[in-house]
């Protein structure tokens, strides 16, 4: 059985072509595309076709940066408009499924080996129940895995666009801050992702916390600032990007627990997304953990709940190649 698999973000589309026998995957062929160089997904595949020109497949299956309704998707940071009875004509095959990037990142997670993750909660108890995903990257993520006292099954949301809710004074001033530059709506996700790293920076150097780097004044125009930040305050040690850091891992270990509520995910909470790996020493102090576990009536159950970091970023590639075998 040939599988095409895809996932499909704001900033990268990753392609790989598996090979399925008796329930293994061996990957075949894989590429990255940089997404906003096409005009449409199916100029991305046709370019992968002609690179490697497979064999007719008999399933193919992707994750995408958006809602998926039915059987369609006008992507969320780019101008694609995908849709399932397209790719089944230009695939040639009537087993093809379109999933939520978060979704196809939850079927993933099943399938990684426990190498694969960093655990945050020392005091995790293992319990057979939902889980949750919670993902930063170009956006932010979140989906459920529910449990059904046999299996578990993926359940993609639009959890990330949620209203920002700020838990300390710095916070308070954080969200009056960004309703000036955001007049309708301030959502998790203009915090919790790549550009939202830069949002953070912004508001503490204005806010005055503290000088800003030399490194930061003389980053190029085209610069990827928020990955500068990072290594301001990993390599540097810098005062205002250790602060922007710590800020973001305030904030996101809080929404994680929100899913976590939302969601009775006694069984685990999975960290997915590009940005958790990169900033590890940071994630993996207590800021995030005790945000995470701070609800008030409700803290005893999420300091027993599995929180725990996916090193694979492969993983929503992967999950998408396993629901084509296991579901369609």
């Amino acid at each position: 059985m040939l599988v095409l698999a895809g996932d499909i973000g704001g900033t990268k589309t990753n392609l790989a072509l598996y090979k399925s026998f008796e329930g293994k995957l061996e990957i075949i062929e894989q590429a990255q595309f940089w997404s906003r160089d096409f005009l449409s997904f199916t100029d991305v595949v046709e370019l992968f076709q002609s690179r490697y020109s497979p064999k007719q497949i008999d399933a193919a299956c992707f994750g995408i940066a958006g809602p998926v309704i039915e059987g369609r998707c006008i992507t969320t940071n780019l101008p694609w408009d995908i849709k399932t009875d397209d790719l089944k004509r230009y695939l040639g095959t009537e087993r093809i499924r379109l999933l939520n990037d978060l979704e196809a990142t939850a079927y993933g997670m099943l399938n990684l080996d426990e190498e694969q993750f960093i655990h945050l909660n020392p005091h995790a108890r293992s319990v057979d129940a939902n889980r949750c995903v919670i993902a930063a990257g170009t956006g932010l993520g979140e989906a459920i895995l529910f449990y059904d006292g046999k299996e578990y099954h993926p359940i993609g949301s639009e959890g990330g666009h949620s209203d920002f809710a700020p838990l300390s004074e710095q916070q308070d001033a954080l969200l009056q801050w960004m309703r000036k530059r955001y007049t309708e709506h301030v959502s998790f996700e203009r915090i919790l992702s790549g550009p939202g790293i830069f949002t953070l920076y912004e508001f503490l150097l204005e806010s005055g916390f503290a000088p800003e780097p030399q490194r930061m004044k003389e980053i190029p125009e085209d610069a990827d600032k928020s990955a500068t930040i990072s290594a301001c305050a990993l390599e540097d040690n810098d005062p205002l990007c250790m602060e922007t850091l710590k800020l973001f891992c305030e904030i996101y270990g809080a929404e994680a627990g929100n899913l976590a509520l939302k969601t009775m995910s006694l069984g685990g909470v999975y960290i997915g997304g590009g940005i958790a790996a990169k900033i590890l020493p940071v994630l993996t102090k207590s800021s995030f953990m005790d945000a995470f576990i701070n609800k008030g009536r409700f803290k005893e159950m999420l300091r027993g709940m599995d929180v725990k970091i996916s090193l694979n970023e492969k993983t929503a590639l992967l999950g998408s190649a396993h629901f084509a075998i296991d579901k369609l």
